[in-house]
């Protein structure tokens, strides 16, 4: 029997829109990611879920307590820096709650985290569903139509079933849970993975940063540095792993913890999307001494743009209408670094070049390498929705020399300080200089010095010169980078590494004029023939010893004189 022609092309077109349904469709996951994963892009949301998660999970990938875990041992917080690692739910609490319970509780014993919950996107699902075309978060209509599309991908909604809300159980326990959670055992605290569950798109657009950031030259390790393995890059560092001081050492972990979890941006229990897209959200990590970009940022004309008008700008539009329909003149933190090549997503380092640490061997040497050069044409492209290409390019070029610069001023003063440690001249280098706690061993200007200390390891002069390569080389970058001028050559930067240059110049004098003081006092003992106080020093030359003795005789001769005229006078 021959099928009608309209029918084929109807069972055809069902069939096109059914399969369609089940990829995971987004462009936005680059393809370098579907290839590390070995999957098609066409595959389902479950099957790009669970390949994201197996390597999420994996410790050869870079979770847990990394390859120095025998170094160090966790404390209380550790639970919040890395739960999947660390948190074991609450013995105290011996609840078993539905729902509705949770959200009861949690009104009297922790009020805000409920509060903050009932103005999220979480608890009003419905809201989102009867948006209007005009509204400015609209677009979450479609996200969550994405979220319930994933979750029947992965057997976790039925067929025609829709989400209520998103609330504590399904976070802290299971998505759409339906029966009750034990308190001492159900609890969980959210991972990256578990957000990803419902944002996968999010957690994958997040996770392909360890796919597109792959050095030509291997000058930091692949997919470094990053949000996706800011974890690995905190536990892999020697100090952080040996240092007893374990509340210190924890202070780098608040920061890195992008890799866990999602609030560090996304802030619980309002997860609000409006708040992530505004700079100040990035300022907590990154700012300070040794990548102040909050800082360079905030001081420039762009930070001062948005620091007056920004509460004029609706911040509920997405990153890629801020412009066009969110009222924005000035770009963001966000509005930069989320975007490449006209698109924006979760992937932040599709652009890097210089990685902020300019002193890391192979970086300037990279600079002028075709695969640096396509990374300054996206950034090109980047400040061309302001700015025009010509300016655009003499400011990122204005930005790279003046890096050089600054690099020039540091590698000299580097080469002055390390010649003197090879020579053994540095202040107790041998005599009083320990050993660095394990896994470290002996090093020169190295990171572990920055933290810790012990007698005169590190010297003052190394010390002078590993925070001109570890800070102050940095803030010059990143002001430059940022486009703050006192940020680079006045209050911070130049100015600042230029003192470090004159002390490390002025101690390096100092030390040889003393070595070379000390070399001949030195020669001179080993030439004299008597001690000091000898009067009978009768060698070829007038050695130490014979010149101090007759000094000392020709001022007791002296002495003696001048009383025999006083009393003669007193006669």
């Amino acid at each position: 029997m021959l099928v009608k022609p309209w029918l084929r092309l109807v069972t055809l077109t069902c069939g096109a829109l059914f399969a369609a349904s089940a990829y995971a469709n987004f462009p936005s996951v680059p393809k370098e990611t579907y290839k590390a994963l070995n999957l098609e892009q066409s595959a389902s949301p479950k099957q790009l879920h669970e390949a994201l998660v197996k390597r999420y999970k994996d410790p050869a990938q870079g979770a847990g307590r990394g390859t120095l875990a025998k170094y160090w041992e966790p404390i209380p917080m550790s639970m919040y820096f890395d739960p999947a690692s660390f948190y074991k739910p609450p013995t105290s609490m011996k609840e078993v709650a539905s729902r509705d319970e949770c959200v009861k509780c949690h009104t009297d014993e922790s009020p805000v985290w409920v509060n903050a919950w009932k103005k999220s996107t979480h608890a009003n699902l419905d809201k989102i569903r009867n948006l209007k075309p005009e509204d400015p978060i609209y677009y979450k209509k479609a996200k969550l139509e994405d979220v319930e599309k994933n979750l029947r991908s992965m057997n976790r909604l039925g067929a025609n079933e829709k989400l209520k809300e998103v609330g504590c159980i399904d976070c802290h326990v299971d998505i759409n849970t339906k029966g009750k959670a034990d308190h001492m055992k159900d609890l969980r605290m959210p991972t990256a993975d578990v957000c990803g569950v419902c944002h996968l798109q999010e957690f994958a657009e997040r996770e392909s940063e360890r796919d597109t950031l792959i050095w030509p030259d291997k000058q930091w390790p692949q997919g470094r540095p990053s949000h996706a393995l800011d974890w690995k890059a905190n536990v892999e560092v020697a100090v952080f792993a040996s240092m007893p001081q374990r509340e210190i050492a924890e202070g780098c972990s608040m920061c890195h913890t992008n890799q866990n979890k999602c609030d560090s941006c996304h802030t619980r229990h309002e997860f609000s999307a409006a708040e992530s897209r505004q700079p100040e959200t990035c300022a907590t990590c990154h700012s300070g001494v040794d990548h102040n970009n909050w800082e360079a940022y905030s001081m420039s004309k762009h930070g001062k743009t948005v620091a007056i008008m920004g509460n004029k700008w609706n911040w509920n539009v997405p990153l890629k209408d801020a412009y066009a329909k969110g009222g924005q003149t000035a770009p963001t933190c966000q509005g930069c670094h989320f975007e490449y090549e006209g698109k924006y997503s979760h992937n932040v380092v599709r652009k890097i070049r210089w990685a902020n640490y300019p002193a890391v061997p192979g970086i300037a040497e990279n600079i002028d390498s075709e695969w640096s050069e396509a990374r300054l044409d996206s950034w090109v492209k980047t400040c061309t929705q302001c700015h025009s290409e010509r300016f655009a390019r003499s400011y990122l070029e204005f930005m790279d020399k003046g890096t050089l610069h600054g690099l020039a001023k540091y590698k000299e003063a580097h080469a002055v300080a390390e010649k003197l440690y090879k020579e053994g001249m540095l202040t107790g280098q041998k005599t009083n200089r320990p050993t660095p706690l394990a896994p470290d061993k002996e090093m020169f200007a190295g990171f572990t010095q920055l933290y810790w200390s012990k007698d005169n390891n590190p010297a003052a002069i190394e010390l002078k010169v590993l925070e001109m390569g570890e800070n102050n080389l940095p803030k010059l970058h990143v002001g430059l980078a940022h486009v703050n001028p006192g940020g680079w050559t006045y209050t911070e930067g130049w100015g600042p590494m230029n003192r470090d240059y004159v002390e490390v110049m002025d101690e390096n004098t100092k030390m040889r004029e003393m070595a070379a003081l000390q070399a001949r006092v030195a020669k001179m003992e080993s030439k004299r023939s008597s001690s000091l106080f000898d009067l009978n020093s009768t060698g070829e030359k007038i050695s130490l010893g014979g010149l101090g003795g007759g000094m000392l005789l020709a001022g007791t001769l002296a002495l003696a004189g001048w009383r025999r005229r006083e009393k003669n006078d007193r006669s």
